[in-house]
């Protein structure tokens, strides 16, 4: 037999669980212990510098525990947490000082450090299979004590500092978490930063909100799982705020407040920062439990060119919820939300509201919120609530369709103070109320709307106070009673054409201007 040796030589390839050496600084090498219990904060602190001063590398943590205060990363710098390993952050307060430059609720503030922070970095990532842990049981515990409005709590030596740093702000925004002066700090947020990567990891028990970005371009969140328990409060999953060129994909969220939060900006602050957030792409994300997938409320810098496609709802309170108060400003437009699957929604589906929280009208100025130019296409679910619109008197909600939508839910849409409204090939079954009931709406296109479970007494589309109503291609199911019912005062604004109503009793119902339902 003859035997030939070849002269092949094989390098080894290298893998997530034996990374290259080249360009990585390994936490162990600079002293970290994987034990959970020894806080390896300085030991982090020195792979950063080391990774830094070669101009750039990758701060490895293999399996393992780590017990940490917060990271501050610094341009051209990736934490690689790999699979197995877990990197728990202090429940020690006194390790998030001295506090840094933050925003907090679209408010900026001096508070405590995020616990992984950048400032004005680039290139930065949070990469691998692990997982982060901001044990943040502690902060909400303390948070819930001091809330309560009681005296019997005495003010903490955090809050003094944090008074002291903020005085001038805390007096011009009279915002009430602001004076008690106990602001968690956000898990991730880049603060001025470009070229920033969250990928992989799992984030767990954030203090406050988990992954938000602030005056950053060019954030890419991809794979990434985010889980806090139901009650836990405010622990928000996403929130970009302020950032341009935005792409968030694949990510599974399951938090106790909104899911992916989309955010420039709270009030005067906010108008005087004057940037928006603009150019965001979301899909392919599952969402369970939270509250959905927001705009605002805090967007007094404007949000623009958004695009939300293929992700699933499950189980959230909201579906897609639009909203602001008067006194925020700002406008949001051009935005495109489809294919959408919802269940087990606990209230709407879609809602819009400038009235987010009680107020009293005022003139138009750059304290009113605008909405226009938003489209929902290709959504099927169920909800409590198909849907709400609601404008304010001066300022209405304007140039919003929805287009091929098929839900199953309790109450249908409702309109108010909108202008330029389309229905088209809608579906909404509900078990009580009409499919849409619209009030001081103008320019409203109802076209191939329609529902397969009517009610005894009440009508398929129900207006008053409408101007320009156009109804077309629409049909009327078996054992309809009334399709459409509008005050006397709008009939000669409304225009039918083209419906096919023979199964309706009664095709359309004049009654007085006061009797039809708002």
């Amino acid at each position: 037999m003859l035997l030939l040796t070849l002269g092949f030589a094989f390098a080894p390839i290298a893998t997530a669980q034996t990374p290259p050496t080249d360009g990585f600084f390994n936490v162990l090498s600079f002293g970290a212990l994987p034990d959970g219990q020894t806080k390896c904060s300085d030991a982090i602190a020195k792979a950063i510098d080391a990774a830094s001063a070669k101009g750039g590398g990758t701060v490895y943590f293999p399996a393992g525990t780590y017990l940490t205060g917060p990271i501050h990363l610094r341009s051209h710098i990736t934490l690689y947490v790999d699979a197995g390993a877990t990197v728990k952050f202090s429940t020690n307060f006194d390790d998030y000082l001295p506090m840094v430059l933050s925003r907090w609720e679209g408010i900026v503030v001096t508070n405590f450090s995020p616990l992984i922070y950048a400032y004005k970095a680039q290139d930065i990532a949070i990469v691998g299979r692990g997982t982060l842990d901001g044990q943040g049981q502690a902060w909400w515990d303390f948070y819930r004590k001091i809330s309560r409005g009681t005296n019997a709590v005495p003010r903490s030596k955090w809050q003094e500092e944090f008074g002291r740093l903020n005085a001038d702000t805390i007096a011009e925004t009279k915002y009430r978490l602001l004076d008690i002066g106990f602001l968690r700090p956000a898990f991730i947020q880049p603060n001025e930063c470009s070229n920033v990567l969250v990928e992989g990891v799992t984030i767990r028990n954030s203090p406050f909100w988990n992954v938000t970005p602030v005056f950053c371009d060019d954030v890419n969140v991809r794979g990434v799982t985010i889980i806090s328990p139901s009650t836990s409060p405010n622990t928000d999953g996403i929130n970009p705020d302020s950032c341009r060129n935005i792409r968030i994909s694949d990510c599974y969220i399951s938090v106790g407040d909104d899911c992916i939060t989309i955010k420039s900006g709270r009030d005067a602050n906010g108008r005087r920062a004057g940037r928006p957030l603009e150019n965001c792409t979301i899909v392919n994300c599952t969402l369970l439990r939270g509250h959905g997938l927001s705009i605002g409320s805090e967007m007094s810098g404007g949000v623009k060119n958004v695009t939300v496609a293929n992700c699933v709802f499950d189980g959230t309170d909201r579906g897609i919820r639009i909203k602001s108060t008067r006194g925020r400003g700002g406008v949001i437009e051009d935005i495109r939300i489809s294919n959408l699957v919802m269940r087990n929604i606990r209230e709407d589906a879609l809602l819009l509201t400038t009235f987010y929280t009680k107020t009293t009208p005022e003139p138009v100025s750059e304290r009113t919120p605008i909405f226009r130019n938003i489209h929902f296409s290709g959504i099927t679910g169920d909800a409590k609530t198909a849907g709400e619109v609601t404008g304010l008197g001066e300022m209405p909600i304007e140039n919003i369709t929805f287009d091929d939508i098929q839900l199953e839910t309790k109450t249908g849409f409702t309109l108010k103070d909108a202008k330029g409204i389309e229905f088209h090939n809608v579906i909404v079954n509900t078990e009580n109320g009409p499919v849409i009931t619209a009030t001081t709406t103008e320019g409203l296109e109802i076209d191939g709307v329609k529902t397969t479970k009517p009610h005894t007494g009440t009508p398929v589309i129900d207006l008053s106070k409408v101007k320009r109503v156009f109804v077309r291609g629409c049909t009327a199911a078996p054992e309809t009673e009334t399709f459409l019912r509008v005050s006397e005062n709008s009939a000669d604004e409304v225009t039918l054409e083209g419906n096919n109503l023979k199964a309706a009793k009664t095709t359309v119902e004049k009654v007085k201007a006061n009797s039809s339902a708002n």
